[in-house]
């Protein structure tokens, strides 16, 4: 399939240790075993998608960071992609030494990226792995973006990194980028056995609307047993219940986003 607008979807949470890189690296890893040409782009200094596909950065090597970068010319993305173990599924690393100090204010400059005849024809998802701070990185990634996907912990104390959250989707949606959609939040480490995930999953879908929130991912070893083997569930333990809620999440995403069915539907 040759396309010109390939479907960008940022996964996103104010507040860190939320399943944000656990989710991308999986998400990405099942549209890719489904036939779709994926790119994950690590955003997030700490690389921890990096580690979930077994990929080192080498040093001058290009990253995505490199593409923030003041006076950094356009084509910088596509120089960043590296290959991984996984059919169908590309990467743009992050630098771990990227501090911002000299990254550009331009609140497009990953859309510009984006949009390049060599991205854009190359992929059919994109998948914006983001850092954690309110910072140019995640104000580029909203406005390169279709979608906002947003893991949570079922925990009271993650409400107010939502809520942050919410606010700069909106001030990006509403002045930056009108295309961009709330696709939902997936609550991660998730036992609906206990009261307190599901009054916080409750008091989310009164907030938000009730198809919003999907099902969830369940508690699982195996998904970080996986990061540690550098490969995504779906390879280590495709038979674990990690596997099958990822497997679940991309239908119920499918099942609420004509695009995205549209995709998977021409592969």
């Amino acid at each position: 399939m040759t396309t010109t607008s390939p479907f960008v979807l940022t996964i996103s949470n104010r507040k860190g240790g939320t399943g944000k890189t656990t989710t991308s690296v999986n998400i990405a890893a099942e549209a890719a075993q489904r036939g779709l040409r994926v790119l994950l782009v690590d955003l997030d200094t700490q690389g921890h998608s990096n580690l979930g596909f077994g990929v080192s950065v080498n040093k001058g090597q290009i990253t995505a960071h490199d593409v923030f970068r003041n006076a950094s010319p356009l084509g910088l993305l596509e120089k960043a992609i590296v290959p991984t173990t996984f059919n169908n599924l590309w990467l743009a690393p992050a630098d771990h030494s990227f501090d911002g100090l000299d990254a550009t204010q331009e609140l497009n400059r990953l859309r510009q990226e984006i949009m390049q005849p060599e991205i854009a024809s190359r992929f059919d998802l994109i998948v914006l792995d983001t850092p954690p701070s309110l910072d140019i990185l995640l104000m580029n990634a909203m406005a390169a973006a279709n979608a906002v996907l947003v893991p949570v912990l079922p925990h009271i104390l993650s409400s107010e990194g939502v809520k942050q959250l919410i606010r700069l989707f909106f001030r990006i949606a509403t002045s930056v980028n009108s295309d961009l959609k709330l696709m939902g939040f997936v609550p991660v480490m998730l036992n609906l056995r206990t009261l307190l995930h599901r009054d916080v999953m409750d008091s989310l879908a009164k907030q938000y609307g009730k198809e919003r929130i999907f099902r969830g991912i369940r508690t699982d070893i195996s998904l970080a047993e996986a990061f540690g083997k550098g490969q995504p569930i779906q390879l280590y333990d495709p038979h674990s219940r990690g596997a099958q809620d990822y497997r679940y999440l991309w239908e119920e995403m499918l099942d609420a986003w004509s695009a995205l069915r549209q995709l998977q539907s021409k592969r």
